[in-house]
């Protein structure tokens, strides 16, 4: 089986509601058939890709790729953490009931990952519940930082909290806010901010004490971790000589990153024999970021071109991380 972890839709009911009220979502849908996009108020557009709201291309896509199931996670736009509590509830209800009317029907192949609104935490503790409780989810999808905030803060605690005693498993995606000085041209701000970011997020978690202190936390890193597992020994020598480092934490962040998963989209097979050798097969799963256009079109020949990868890491990629963390697999 082969199951992708990161894979994106903006369901219709989310669609409707920004179409029928661009006011109030601070966002419109331009264009119509193929063309239409959706153009946001703080100025990042995008194409509204069949893929995105309808099931059934979601399907075609994944056999073209040769995938067998997807869990689907809201676009990051559709964070909203900008966003008032009730108009960022109503947000997160709208998409969340989305994501499960695409599952619903689709059980064999799809399964459902929910958005919360983590800049207002009590409201994203109910949200989670509610998904839970209602759908089964088994992921939520939030972002590297929260509006520049760093997950690592305390007033985030109570939702990672949560989310572990629930046996829900964390997706830390990054996600577009505003620009970045000397990002902002040659669309750097995806491709080196977006992996630059996760870094950022994942030294703040281990030095923080946050991985200490939420053992049973898991949380899956998309893009291969950013680039945290190609500079690791820099944090690994700076925790040595630095008293900043281990202010909250004594742990190795070696064995720290460890305890995080990774999705496989890093695009060069020698980066993932790398990252293989670092945190292990077990801790990966394949990704492709589907239907972006910084998606891997072939994520099945990126891993078979992965130098000298065993029979077990190919299958612990394909599915077995994946069902762990979706807890339908040892």
């Amino acid at each position: 089986m082969r199951i992708d972890l990161h894979s994106h839709v903006i369901p219709r009911r989310i669609i409707d509601a920004i179409a029928a009220d661009p006011e109030t979502f601070s966002a419109r849908i331009e264009g119509a058939g193929m063309q239409r996009r959706i153009v946001h108020d703080q100025g990042y557009a995008y194409p509204l890709f069949p893929e995105f709201f309808d099931p059934e291309k979601k399907l075609e896509f994944m056999d073209r790729k040769g995938l067998d199931v997807s869990v689907i996670s809201p676009a990051p736009p559709m964070f909203y953490y900008w966003a008032d509590a009730d108009l960022a509830l109503k947000v997160a209800g709208l998409v969340n009931d989305g994501v499960a009317d695409m599952v619903a029907g689709y059980h064999r192949r799809l399964r459902g990952m929910a958005s919360v609104p983590m800049q207002h935490p009590d409201a994203a503790v109910a949200e989670l519940e509610r998904v839970v409780r209602e759908y089964g989810f088994k992921a939520i999808e939030i972002g590297t930082s929260i509006e520049g905030a760093q997950l690592a803060e305390e007033r985030f605690r109570p939702v990672l909290r949560r989310a572990a005693e629930l046996g829900v498993f964390v997706f830390a995606h990054p996600y577009y806010v505003g620009s970045k000085t000397g990002l902002d041209c040659y669309y750097l701000t995806n491709l080196i901010g977006n992996p630059l970011d996760t870094a950022v997020s994942v030294a703040n978690l281990m030095f923080s004490g946050v991985m200490d202190e939420l053992p049973e936390l898991k949380i899956l890193l998309a893009h291969g971790g950013g680039f945290a597992p190609y500079q690791i020994g820099r944090l690994v020598h700076g925790h040595k000589v630095r008293s900043e480092t281990h202010a909250h934490t004594r742990s190795d962040p070696k064995a720290l990153l460890r305890r995080f998963y990774f999705d496989s989209l890093v695009f060069d097979p020698q980066a993932l024999r790398y990252l293989i050798g670092l945190v292990g097969a077990e801790r990966i799963a394949i990704g492709t970021d589907s239907p972006f256009d910084m998606a891997d079109e072939h994520p099945m020949a990126t891993l078979d071109a992965v130098p000298g990868i065993t029979p077990h890491e190919h299958h612990e990629i394909c599915c077995g991380t994946a069902l762990r963390l979706l807890g339908e697999g040892r």
